[in-house]
């Protein structure tokens, strides 16, 4: 009997595998964005929803809203909807995001993956939000019940996951215009600002730019932990109607009320 050593391998093998391989790079191309609204769903633990997803995992638009996790009732949805285009190139991978409701220009992301984690830069943006989203989220959002506007700016920005721990660059300001609360008839309290300065540590200050509702303090990354300290008060004037607030915002003391995180 001839020897099969040497013989080279069925054509069909060869089809097979040529098959196999267009099949794979068609799921991944065509990949529909219900898989992308899934993967979302899981990495926030239930707090991020893409609802309605339509279009690819390349290509796709959903409508966003926030929760306060998988058992939580609270809910909030972003007006309109959210749209994303994403593509691989050697540096990484690129996410464009784009709110009709409100992003004049979209939002480029990068995300370069290195050997201890990735490295996420923003492109320079501006946006504003509708600060009741945040009511989605539950805890202490829910009680606070806060309405205004949100405006986000982004500049140099980028997070460094490296070793288990994040890193923050560039700068990044939020400014709470017109802000109000269920819990005071004072409507608006007032308007503050916050900022994010990156580096090592990163560090967060918050300042008011007007209003009844005075609030301060500054934070900073250290160690991989997040620790602020800050205060609110109230003028003379309108105390009594923001008492309820200053209750919740912090500890009392006396006129104050003091606020300290981790």
């Amino acid at each position: 009997m001839p020897s099969l050593r040497g013989v080279p391998a069925a054509p069909w093998r060869w089809a097979f595998m040529g098959a196999l391989l267009g099949l794979l790079l068609s799921v991944l191309l065509f990949a529909p964005a219900r898989w992308l609204a899934s993967g979302v769903q899981a990495a926030s633990q239930g707090r991020v929803l893409l609802q309605n997803a339509q279009g690819s995992l390349w290509a796709g638009s959903a409508q966003l809203m926030l929760t306060g996790g998988a058992s939580s009732l609270d809910r909030s949805i972003l007006p309109g909807r959210l749209a994303w285009q994403m593509s691989a190139s050697g540096r990484g991978l690129g996410v464009s995001l784009n709110a009709d409701c409100c992003m004049q220009q979209a939002l480029a992301l990068t995300l370069m993956p290195h050997w201890s984690g990735v490295q996420i830069s923003l492109s320079d943006s501006q946006s504003q939000w509708p600060a009741q989203l945040l009511q989605g989220l539950g805890t202490p959002w829910n009680t606070i019940q806060a309405q205004g506007s949100l405006n986000l700016n982004t500049r140099g920005t980028s997070l460094n996951w490296s070793t288990g721990r994040w890193q923050a660059a560039g700068q990044l300001q939020l400014d709470a215009l017109n802000l109000s609360s269920h819990l005071s008839t004072l409507h608006p309290m007032g308007s503050y600002r916050f900022s994010l300065q990156g580096g090592a540590p990163s560090t967060l200050a918050l300042s008011t730019l007007q209003g009844s509702l005075q609030l301060s303090g500054n934070g900073q990354w250290l160690g991989g932990q997040f620790r602020f300290e800050g205060e609110a008060s109230s003028l003379p004037e309108h105390e009594a109607a923001l008492s309820n607030l200053l209750n919740i915002i912090g500890r009392r003391n006396g006129a104050r009320s003091i606020i300290k995180l981790g």
